[in-house]
């Protein structure tokens, strides 16, 4: 038995921010990890050939690099070898009529682009972007601020001081608007539409769901404005240099270490007990970096002794699921729409609004879609050092997908359990990645799928391949997130706290969660 300041359930990057931060403020920190690699959805393994390296889930490390803890820490992170990417031609969508449109963090590039779509869109892409830094400034102070009603005051107040309340109200109107209303009222061209809306796909908002305006906003606004970074040899270059911090201030980290129960007593989280059996206590808190549901249905056995929140965690409700293929190539994707595809971060294939709706409604419904979103990551156009000279990998994101299969839209695969249909179902993906880049199937050297089941399979908290381990929609996001009363990362257990991506401010790499909290305890 060991006794700690702190214990962490789960080796996350919110967790491995939280607990560096609070190793550095003096805390004894332990980490248990039931996964023999850290990192939870923010690995780089070989899941192909030797020398292929490839992201297991996020490969967009833009949060991490502008993010409150790497401005604090950037030397102490750079210390122990974290190193980014720069990408100049951040992302960009192919259609089925041969076009394609994409955006660099050059705005000449860009608006020219976009001009041959629409000169009127070209205008208002330069008005927005030259409105940004001035809208940038609440929205960013929204997200990363602590989500408590003082906060979300002074962030109104803010906004009305800056922009009067006709702005402040804007703000707010775009805050709540879906995708589809946001994108008409400011866009005519189809193909310009489809392009941004595809970012409300990466956070579970298909483009009628309201709330979803501000991810393909801010999105294509940052692309536009700073570029977007990926991770120097892969994703788990931030790992590595936060386990560094960890470990170099005293803390600890175990794998294989499965944490089976959350001790408590008198309604304080006293230490965890492993699946060993081995105990460890905890003086001041216990963090657990776990989706809600497995909080009150599996490390606290008898609940939190609040019968309201335990119901919010149990009813916490999850996106739809996600498919990986990772692909290690002979060349890259010879893209029919043009040769300067090759170059870009990401190309979305994503034909129109309707189709994603779609395709949305296809996979709540239980359908396997007819035609999914794919979200295909290019990393070694930016990053050669992920795989062998001259060779190349590709990260396939397959948008969305139900966790059960109850039909499919084509009418070709029969239900069945994830693990017998995956591959034909990730033939379906290729036949459709060949329409767009008809090279694709002989460059293959290898292939490796993830079912949204083997994501879950990887980690816990990917439930049914929600990659996003939680809805982002308004009843879930904001003061709900993960639930009312609990946006703190807080729970009715003394010293027990949640941090993650199933707690505010929500999903992605900017470690913003794991932070707030370390500030909360241990100050700044």
């Amino acid at each position: 038995m060991s006794e700690f300041d702190a214990i962490f359930v789960g080796a996350g990057h919110n967790s491995l921010a939280c607990a560096a931060h609070l190793a550095l403020k003096g805390w004894n920190t332990g980490i248990f990890e039931r996964s023999a690699t850290i990192g939870g959805a923010v690995q780089s393994r070989e899941f192909t050939l030797p020398g292929f390296r490839h992201d297991f889930g996020a490969m967009n490390l833009s949060l991490f690099a502008g993010s409150a803890f790497h401005k604090k820490y950037a030397n102490e992170l750079k210390s122990h070898g974290l190193e980014f990417a720069p990408v100049a031609d951040c992302f960009a969508s192919a259609f089925p009529d041969g076009r394609w449109f994409g955006v660099s963090n050059d705005l000449e590039k860009t608006a020219s682009r976009m001009a041959t779509f629409s000169a009127t869109d070209a205008a208002t892409w330069r008005r927005l972007v030259g409105a940004f830094p001035g809208e940038a400034e609440h929205l960013f102070r929204l997200l990363g601020s602590q989500m408590s009603g003082r906060a979300l005051a002074g962030t109104a107040w803010n906004l009305w001081r800056k922009k009067g309340l006709a702005g402040a109200l804007d703000t707010g109107r775009l805050l709540l608007s879906s995708p589809r209303s946001w994108l008409e009222e400011n866009f005519e061209s189809p193909h310009v539409r489809a392009t941004l809306a595809t970012w409300g796909m990466h956070l579970d908002f298909a483009p009628d769901i309201a709330g979803g305006a501000v991810f393909p906003y801010l999105e294509s606004m940052a692309n536009q404005c700073f570029g977007m970074v990926l991770g120097k040899g892969g994703a788990d270059t931030i790992i590595r240099a936060l386990t560094g911090m960890v470990t170099v201030a005293g803390g600890q980290i175990s794998t294989g270490a499965e944490v089976a129960e959350i001790t408590v007593s008198g309604g304080r989280a006293t230490g965890v007990r492993l699946a060993s059996g081995e105990t460890h206590t905890a003086t001041k808190a216990v963090i657990a970096g776990v989706a809600p549901g497995a909080l009150t249905g599996k490390l606290l056995p008898d609940g939190s002794g609040d019968a309201g929140f335990d119901t919010a965690m149990k009813k916490f409700r999850h996106a739809p699921g996600t498919m990986m293929i990772h692909l290690a190539l002979d060349d890259l994707p010879d893209w029919r729409a043009g040769a300067e595809l090759r170059q870009f971060a990401y190309v979305h294939l994503s034909p129109s609004l309707d189709a994603m709706s779609r395709t949305y409604q296809q996979a709540i419904s239980g359908m396997l879609p007819d035609e999914p979103v794919l979200v295909v990551g290019q990393p070694t156009a930016v990053d050669a050092s992920r795989a062998p000279e001259g060779k190349h990998v590709l990260w396939v994101q397959v948008r969305m997908l139900p966790a059960e299969i109850i039909s499919d839209a084509a009418g070709k695969i029969a239900p069945a359990h994830w693990d017998q249909v995956k591959e034909r179902y990730a033939e379906r993906v290729l036949d459709i990645l060949d329409t767009y880049a008809p090279n694709l199937r002989r460059n293959i050297l290898g292939r490796a799928v993830f079912s949204p089941l083997d994501l879950e399979r990887e980690n816990p908290n990917l439930v049914g391949g929600d990659q996003i381990c939680g809805s982002h929609h308004l009843a879930q996001n904001f003061l709900f997130r993960p639930a009312r009363g609990f946006a703190g990362w807080n729970t009715p257990v003394m010293n027990l706290h949640l941090t993650g991506a199933a707690t505010w401010p929500g999903a992605g790499t900017g470690a913003a969660s794991g932070y707030m909290l370390a500030q909360q305890l241990g100050g700044r």
